[in-house]
């Protein structure tokens, strides 16, 4: 432990600041600086010039009023950068083709990045009715099965800053725009560990999603499909739920 501790406070400033970066992003809230001193065993002082430095190139963001830190824009995107790469792409492919070959409906894989949705992975259904996307597309987290799937689950202060930060724009009859409505919409969502879309981006297209958690129990992302409602209602799409859970647990594996 003595050795160990050495190592810190003599480390690299890169070695210090990652230390920091790891324990603000374990982290579902935002995180003081007397905490961080008590986690870390490195001088006040230390930590306290660094966290400025990140704060001022964005990878990590400050609560003015609380004197706490969170995950800034940069580091956010520069974590949405990584798991785009290709570097998991083929096995991430593999099990969503299964998938997609089993359910024969589109299915994707995707993170939050503030109120937004955005593709990971995606692969269309062969059927001639669908709704074309790529991976690196955004959609609105809150009507949408994927991103509900990760709102859900996420800490409540963090919806709760999420939908402060924007508007919850309507885009059709059935989209959810009250903030109280929608926490009801998670809640149930919370219950059944799955969530839906209704109709609520694209008039004709429903779906389901269920988050993928970490090994820790937190959502790390999330595993979608939608269909027309022409070809398939939501209660048939909802017999797919359990496919889709299977298949986000060997996703999880993928990122272990």
């Amino acid at each position: 432990m003595a050795d160990e501790k050495k190592r810190k406070e003599h480390g690299s400033a890169l070695e210090k600041s990652l230390a920091i970066i790891e324990v603000i992003t374990e982290q579902t809230q935002s995180i003081g600086l007397p905490d961080l001193t008590a986690r870390l065993d490195l001088p006040r002082q230390t930590i306290h010039r660094i966290l400025l430095q990140l704060e001022a190139i964005g990878m990590i963001t400050r609560d003015p009023s609380r004197d706490r830190f969170s995950v800034g824009p940069r580091l956010s995107h520069l974590a949405i950068n990584t798991l785009l790469s290709a570097n998991q792409s083929a096995p991430i492919r593999a099990v969503l083709q299964d998938l997609v070959d089993d359910i024969r409906e589109t299915c994707n894989v995707g993170v939050l990045d503030g109120l937004d949705f955005i593709y990971l992975e995606r692969i269309e259904s062969d059927w001639s009715l669908r709704v074309h996307l790529q991976a690196g597309s955004k959609v609105p987290a809150y009507c949408t099965s994927g991103g509900k799937a990760l709102l859900a689950f996420s800490p409540t202060d963090l919806r709760r800053r999420l939908f402060k930060s924007r508007t919850l724009r309507r885009y059709t009859d059935s989209t959810i725009t009250s903030p109280e409505d929608l926490e009801r919409e998670l809640a149930t969502c919370r219950d059944t560990g799955y969530s839906t879309n209704d109709q609520e981006f694209n008039v004709g297209i429903v779906g389901v999603g269920v988050p993928i958690f970490d090994q820790g129990g937190r959502p790390v992302a999330a595993l979608a499909c939608h269909a027309p409602v022409a070809r398939v209602s939501l209660d048939e799409m909802l017999g797919h739920v359990p496919k889709l859970t299977a298949a986000a647990k060997l996703l999880a594996e993928i990122w272990e």
